[in-house]
């Protein structure tokens, strides 16, 4: 990832697609561009599973919980 944003949302009755869609918004409010990746702690994706078109949606244990590490990841370059 080459630039990326912490984002905390512990609201219980919002759901994880709910709070990336927050997140996203932001992130392209404060910095002009679409985020293409978030991670996020894999027991949020085991208790609520999500898909999205938009972002690539990853767990990762460095991650806590009831936070999402958002930004934009380059494709790998051409050979």
């Amino acid at each position: 990832m080459n630039t990326g944003m912490l984002w905390f949302d512990n609201d219980p009755k919002s759901t994880l697609l709910t709070k990336i869609e927050h997140a996203v918004s932001y992130y392209q409010q404060k910095y002009g561009i679409v985020p293409n990746i978030c991670y996020l702690h894999p027991s949020m994706i085991n208790t609520d599973p999500v898909k999205s078109n938009t972002i690539d949606i990853r767990p990762n244990q460095m991650v806590l919980p009831n936070h999402l590490w958002i930004g934009t990841q380059e494709s790998p370059a051409a050979a």
